[in-house]
């Protein structure tokens, strides 16, 4: 097998040799070439027909965005965004992942990192993941009815249902299909885990609430949970749900990594375990590795209340996630993620017994 052949996009001649030396150190990739802007970036892609592109965010003449849109018009392929950790920086990028970039890497120190050596793992295992991921280009679903993997009986409504969604590469574009089509008059909370660092998730609660019916902000210490309204863990922070009284509430704690992730999917899971009187629905979708399979397990052994749903690998940028839950027989419905929505909000209204 070839290795994978990559085309780093920077306007900064400093960072294109940077991140070439980083990514040629591993015996998996092979730059293949440079551009100094989105416009030559378009040209090389032509030339050079790369099998992966990273892309820096903020670039003169034709910006990383601008690049982006004209790939995915005329020839998708896999694109990892570099992305300094500035609020414009942090909006770019959330867009990108929203025209289908496939993932991205926070610059350590601005647009010129001269350490970002420090990120060199993420950015090898990114760019590498990138060269076998599916674009998000989403085919239209037309088929109206979920996959029914095995089913569970109905249990008698208890005193809160709530919505538990786990996410990683992929999901950004993932959740606004979801996050997207879901109502305002949703009778649960959703508490959502999308593996990104500080700074990013505002951008993308900002973003999703910007395009949905229901509220969604990223979630705050001691808050309490209420209906229609979608709470994202923060970069850095592990999301916990607790009771206090008849109220669900957001606690955030700066835990140990869980398998490497803070937010994690699992410590999430893993708190939604021990909650009593709780109807939950969860859902896994698109991203590397397993996270979320462990705390779903306690989930489904603990709770008497408990409804998982998985996406589909047609439409998954990277079926790992889900496919983890799946093979440990821990999910009820598998379906693209156009009809996830449609899903939660099915189990939803049986549970209030709306027809």
């Amino acid at each position: 097998m070839g290795k994978i052949r990559v085309l780093v996009v920077d306007d900064s001649a400093f960072m294109r040799k940077i991140i070439s030396d980083l990514l040629n150190g591993d015996d998996r990739l092979e730059v293949i070439g440079t551009a100094r802007n989105g416009q030559d970036g378009l040209n090389q892609i032509q030339l050079l027909k790369p099998d992966v592109v990273t892309m820096d965010v903020e670039m003169p003449i034709m910006s990383g965005l601008e690049a982006l849109k004209e790939i995915m018009k005329k020839q998708p392929l896999p694109v990892v965004m570099l992305s300094s950790l500035t609020k414009q920086g942090a909006d770019m990028t959330i867009q990108a992942m929203s025209l289908g970039a496939v993932d991205f890497i926070a610059k350590p120190s601005g647009s010129i990192s001269l350490d970002l050596d420090k990120v060199r793992d993420e950015l090898v295992v990114k760019v590498a993941a990138a060269a076998s991921s599916r674009l998000s280009v989403k085919p239209q679903v037309k088929a109206p009815e979920v996959k029914v993997i095995s089913r569970t009986p109905m249990k008698r409504r208890t005193a809160h249902s709530l919505v538990a969604i786990g996410t990683s590469t992929g999901g950004p574009r993932a959740l606004q299909e979801v996050i997207g089509k879901l109502p305002a008059s949703l009778s649960a909370p959703v508490v959502v885990v999308q593996h990104m660092p500080v700074g990013f998730t505002k951008s993308l609660a900002d973003r999703l609430d910007s395009l949905s019916a229901v509220k969604v902000k990223e979630a705050e210490q001691h808050e309490i949970l209420r209906n229609g309204t979608v709470y994202i863990a923060p970069g850095g922070y592990h999301l916990t749900i607790v009771q206090s009284e008849d109220r669900l509430v957001a606690k955030l704690t700066t835990e140990a990594p869980v398998r490497g992730h803070r937010p994690s999917v699992d410590r999430m899971y893993e708190s939604i375990s021990d909650l009593k009187n709780v109807d939950v629905c969860t859902v896994i979708m698109t991203g590397m590795g397993a996270d979320g399979t462990e705390g779903l397990r306690k989930i489904s052994n603990q709770l008497s209340s408990v409804y998982s749903i998985g996406e589909s690998a047609t439409t998954c940028v990277v079926y790992g996630m889900p496919r983890a839950a799946a093979e440990a027989g821990l999910l009820h419905h598998v379906c693209p993620v156009q009809l996830i929505a449609q899903a939660i909000h099915q189990r939803i209204n049986l549970l209030e017994g709306v027809n």
